[in-house]
């Protein structure tokens, strides 16, 4: 079995910072002030390196994560709740008469991990889509149904992305009436499937008064739950004061290739400058008459690259060392890692990666790779719109025009959303609900239209 252990640290009420540097650590007020700082630098620290956000938390989420912390104290592990709780488990035995305490229990699964990051803002092997207790298996072999009365003590739910119409039949609203009376929802997922939460009827009401700005729903969670280690903080602050502190603007670029033969491929590079220098995001190198006028005191712009292969990087350090550039900026590149392989599990390259996702969310501007979950986190966790590059590696060629093409918001896309089935035409007919720019049969959040 695998777990994800998140350390919140001791509590530690004493501080001696005055009230605006604590709204700034605490984020908009979505962060609880009790902690040990030293446990977890990253979870007051992040403030110190990023500007603040524009997107402020309701009153109504800030009140909810409070009244979550407590529930944590009443039913979490060590609690009297919980014991008796998982003593009834083990039993099989039917539950207690406290209706407050009911658990759900995320399973990683063996994706990289911005698929686990994704699903978990939203491993035990055994369970599949043979396991006796699936949802969709017992709806597909009759023995549960929407009128059931008597729900079972825990439910699997398979929401995976090659996951059947049964499972999918967990977004339907006559279902949500016999699931959340179970007490125990185990829940594999790799992917974001918040879009769909909010088309069922019962749950819209209270997520708009929990997200009024519709495309911060990322945004806001991600920096409230992910808190890398101190370890892995470390990395991500080494290099943001080496390599990026001193730039007047950060821009990011994050390269994913998918496929059997994913590497370095010049039409990647061809369409990453296309891109970068189309949308103004990168200079063009100057010409030679335009040589002598380059400012005495140029402004620098830092251009942090992630990919698994330092060629994309190498290729645009050499463009700008070889000429100034047209714009008089200096332009300085630098690629924290060049793995090669995504080696999942292996616990410093996932430090590594949730570093360089991090050190992405820094950035002024950002441009992504379609489909990536990697981008994803990057762009949620720094509420920004990246430019999406739209090339189909396994076509071997880049598409001409457009290159790439800007988010409509910061969220992610739902890759494997339920196009058919109970919430077919309200896909279509939402208006905060759009086709995903990177993949049409996906669907994202998006502010209503003005």
């Amino acid at each position: 079995m695998r777990s994800l252990i998140i350390f919140l640290g001791s509590f530690d009420t004493s501080s001696n910072d005055s009230k605006q540097q604590q709204m700034e650590k605490k984020i908009g007020g979505l962060l609880a002030t009790e902690f040990d700082e030293k446990s977890c630098l990253s979870r007051y620290h992040q403030s110190s390196l990023r500007k603040p956000s524009p997107y402020k938390p309701s009153s109504y989420l800030v009140s909810k994560l409070r009244r979550y912390e407590k529930l944590h104290k009443r039913c979490g592990p060590g609690t009297e709740a919980y014991k008796r709780a998982t003593e009834q488990l083990d039993a099989n035995q039917v539950r207690s008469s406290d209706k407050e305490c009911r658990y759900v229990v995320w399973v990683a699964t063996e994706y990289g991990l911005g698929n686990r990051i994704i699903s978990m803002i939203g491993q035990i092997d055994s369970y599949n889509t043979d396991y006796s207790r699936c949802y969709g298996t017992m709806l597909k072999n009759h023995a549960i149904n929407s009128t059931t009365t008597i729900p079972p003590l825990h439910l699997y739910l398979h929401l995976l992305h090659d996951y059947r119409a049964e499972d999918k039949t967990f977004y339907c609203q006559e279902n949500q009436a016999f699931i959340k009376n179970v007490p125990w929802l185990v829940v594999k997922a790799n992917i974001y499937f918040v879009p769909s939460l909010w088309l069922i009827p019962s749950f819209q009401t209270k997520l708009i008064k929990l997200f009024p700005q519709k495309d911060t729903v990322f945004h806001h969670l991600s920096r409230y739950l992910l808190h890398p280690t101190n370890q892995v903080w470390g990395m991500v602050t080494r290099s943001y004061n080496a390599y990026l502190s001193k730039a007047d603007e950060i821009l990011g670029i994050q390269v994913r290739v998918f496929g059997r033969r994913a590497g370095y491929f010049q039409h990647v590079m061809d369409q990453i400058l296309d891109c970068t220098q189309r949308e103004k995001l990168l200079p063009e190198p100057a010409q030679e008459s335009q040589m002598m006028n380059i400012s005495k005191t140029p402004k620098l712009k830092a251009v942090l690259v992630t990919s698994l292969h330092p060629e994309y990087s190498d290729n645009l350090k050499s463009i700008f060392l070889e000429r100034p550039s047209s714009t008089g900026e200096m332009v300085l590149v630098y690629q924290p890692s060049g793995e090669r392989v995504q080696q999942t599990d292996k616990k410093l390259h996932d430090q590594k990666a949730l570093a360089e996702m991090y050190l992405l969310s820094l950035a002024d501007k950002l441009v992504t790779s379609t489909r990536s979950t990697f981008g994803y986190v990057a762009q949620g966790l720094g509420g920004l719109k990246p430019w999406i590059l739209l090339y189909e590696p396994r076509n071997r060629k880049a598409p001409a025009d457009p290159p790439c093409v800007r988010a409509m918001s910061m969220e992610p896309c739902f890759i494997r959303a339920p196009l058919h089935g109970c919430q077919a035409k309200t896909i279509k007919t939402t208006p905060f609900i759009k086709y995903c720019e990177d993949w049409n049969p996906g669907i994202k959040l998006v502010d209503d239209p003005k």
